[in-house]
């Protein structure tokens, strides 16, 4: 079971690295217009992007994880644990982003950790 829950953290972490790295490509790049005329361009900018290519193969590589977990356990109880990704991605992007979070999204992220919880230590 320990090799099954280290794959899900695994796997969460390089999901919400993968998102990171994501975001901030897409940021660097400012406000795009995807209008017919300029989706070309941006596809292209969008695709030759370090911080794209760089998110997407750190994601890419947090499915291989999530793969050796959807073999070891049923999805029932390995599902809930994505939402950890919930948690990691909102304090990273507060702590790295310096985003506002208002209280009431750290109340619902709460809720959300006891139900991982709960799940955590149901049996499997």
């Amino acid at each position: 079971m320990t090799i099954t829950i280290l794959s899900i953290l695994f796997s969460t972490i390089l999901g919400v690295a993968g998102q990171l790295l994501l975001s901030h490509g897409m940021k660097q790049m400012g406000a795009l217009e995807f209008t017919a005329t300029a989706l070309p361009s941006v596809l292209l900018r969008i695709a030759t992007s370090p911080w794209i290519i760089g998110g997407l193969l750190v994601y890419a590589s947090g499915t291989f994880f999530w793969l050796m977990v959807l073999n070891r356990t049923p999805l029932s109880y390995s599902y809930p644990f994505i939402s950890l990704g919930i948690l990691l991605g909102t304090l990273a992007a507060w702590g790295i982003f310096h985003e506002h979070v208002p209280p009431l999204r750290w109340i619902g992220l709460l809720v959300v950790c006891s139900g991982v919880l709960i799940v955590g230590f149901s049996q499997v």
